[in-house]
């Protein structure tokens, strides 16, 4: 990814110049692109612009696949795209997901209708609008020592993962609480540790299936690792000059990680 494709724009409509469309069909979960839409009956959302692109999602059908087995899930198209064009198809397979997750009431159990002012699932019953899902989590580096060769990383392995792969420490966001008061709270249900200077690095979003990652860095305070054996295999702290297995590019960890490798 070199990062210098034109940025996706979120937009509930297309301008009314458009140079040319692009079409990801969402197949299941994974995606395919074509430059119209196989079925003009299947159910279309549009996605943004990128630069005077119009990018759209087509929900393919439960059972159905245009592409013939060439639809490719969102981790490997991570590696075949342009970082604009990756979260375009992110953002495409999240509104179907939604859509297609969402097509009766919660509340009445109608079926739902979308609204025409905004993007939302609406029901003609009770008037209970459904907007597309975003489920905020934090996810954190931890450092104890002052900067230089000493300083090392608080890493943990998760228990589902197949790879000795060792990442930030991560969770959802509970009702009620702040996001820095999320990060000391999972740190420590994780690991054991009381963390302190708590401060927001930067953010990405994750279509697996609809969360916003929240980056943190915060500092070690106090007390020894004990994990919770029901979601961290093992943690370990690390210096810059043994490292274990970090994640790949794709994830936000890996810039945390990344950036404090360089010295930051």
């Amino acid at each position: 990814m070199t990062g210098q494709f034109p940025r996706l724009v979120p937009s509930m409509s297309p301008p009314k110049y458009v140079a040319k469309h692009r079409y990801f069909h969402i197949v299941g979960g994974a995606v395919w692109e074509a430059t119209e839409p196989m079925e003009n009956s299947w159910h279309v959302h549009f996605v943004g612009m990128l630069g005077d692109c119009a990018v759209w999602a087509v929900d393919v059908p439960y059972g159905l696949d245009p592409a013939d087995g060439a639809a490719i899930d969102l981790f490997s198209y991570y590696d075949r795209a342009e970082e604009s064009e990756w979260l375009a198809a992110g953002r495409a397979v999240q509104l179907v997901e939604w859509a297609r997750t969402h097509r009766f009431c919660g509340r009445c159990g109608t079926p739902t209708e979308r609204a025409g002012n905004e993007r939302a699932m609406r029901c003609p019953s009770c008037a209970l609008s459904a907007f597309p899902r975003l489920a905020p989590a934090m996810i954190t580096l931890v450092t104890r020592g002052a900067n230089g060769p000493d300083q090392e990383v608080l890493l943990g392995r998760g228990v589902a993962w197949k790879m000795p792969m060792y990442s930030c420490l991560a969770g959802f966001v509970e009702p009620g609480e702040t996001l820095e008061e999320a990060v000391v709270r999972e740190v420590h249900e994780e690991v054991g540790v009381i963390v302190r200077d708590v401060h927001y690095v930067h953010s990405q979003p994750w279509p697996f299936p609809h969360s916003l990652m929240l980056g943190f860095r915060a500092t070690y305070d106090h007390g020894d690792i004990v994990c919770d054996p029901s979601e961290i295999l093992d943690a370990q702290w690390f210096r810059r000059d043994d490292m274990p297995m970090i994640p790949p590019g794709i994830s936000i960890a890996r810039s945390l990680i990344g950036d404090w490798l360089a010295g930051n």
